[in-house]
């Protein structure tokens, strides 16, 4: 079975995020990028698979700037076997990476995608949900828990009411959650490894894909920065605080 795993380029989980002059958007130059870590996740889970000898083959795939060859060797240091490209400087949204993964799910007939369930850039959680309406395979999302039984995915997911389990039969969409696995550390044989793999890149038009984007971002800000707290000489004062300025009670 071949498995399809989308990686983002973001901007490293430990860097502090700041804000453009001009607020039309995030500034991205000269700071760390690295792994989606969802991402990173999903390609850990599509290893473990293949360790149990589930899966045969691993496709790393991302959509960006040119730059996004480096998460993908990444990705085949931690064990994919091949990885494709689509290359482009068009502002990518949800719906059109959802489209170009469909075209390539169509070229590539994998048994089953899995992606993690949000970036942390824009946090929209879509992407996944958007694939598997465009191929009109079965989704599960949020997976804590992921085992392939006789062409059926068996998916623990998390949701508000505790765990819930469900059984898709494959081709199927699946998002990896936080509790899925903890990734491996990536050695430098490993890396080395990687710089020998195939790594394909294409243009969305040699999928017919528009990347027009849809959605226009006016502007962004900074959360409001947090006020200096203020010690209260009794319970009663700090009561009618809460009530009468803060408004909490």
């Amino acid at each position: 079975m071949k498995v399809l795993v989308p990686v983002k380029r973001v901007v490293d989980y430990n860097v502090k995020v700041r804000v453009k002059s001009d607020g039309t958007g995030v500034d991205i130059a000269n700071v760390k990028m690295s792994m989606n870590p969802f991402d990173e996740i999903a390609v850990e889970e599509a290893v473990r698979l293949k360790e149990k000898g589930v899966v045969t083959e691993i496709v790393a795939v991302s959509c960006g700037v040119t730059q996004c060859q480096e998460t993908l060797r990444t990705a085949m240091a931690i064990g994919a076997d091949r990885a494709i490209l689509v290359e482009t400087m068009d502002e990518l949204q949800p719906l059109a990476v959802a489209k170009l993964l469909k075209a390539l799910v169509d070229k590539e007939q994998p048994g089953l995608v899995i992606l993690g369930k949000q970036a942390i850039d824009d946090d929209c959680n879509q992407t996944g949900q958007m694939l598997a309406a465009l191929t009109g395979m079965p989704q599960a999302t949020f997976a804590s828990k992921v085992e392939v039984v006789d062409g059926h995915a068996v998916v623990t997911r998390e949701v508000d009411g505790g765990l819930e389990t469900l059984k898709i039969k494959l081709p199927a969409v699946v998002t990896a959650d936080l509790r899925l696995n903890e990734p491996r550390y990536v050695t430098l044989p490993n890396i080395m490894k990687a710089k020998k793999k195939t790594l394909d890149v294409m243009k969305p038009s040699d999928l017919g894909v528009d990347t027009t984007p849809r959605i226009k971002t006016l502007k962004v800000t900074e959360p409001p920065k947090r006020g200096a707290g203020i010690k209260v000489p009794d319970v009663a004062t700090l009561v009618d605080k809460l009530k009468n300025e803060a408004k909490v009670i």
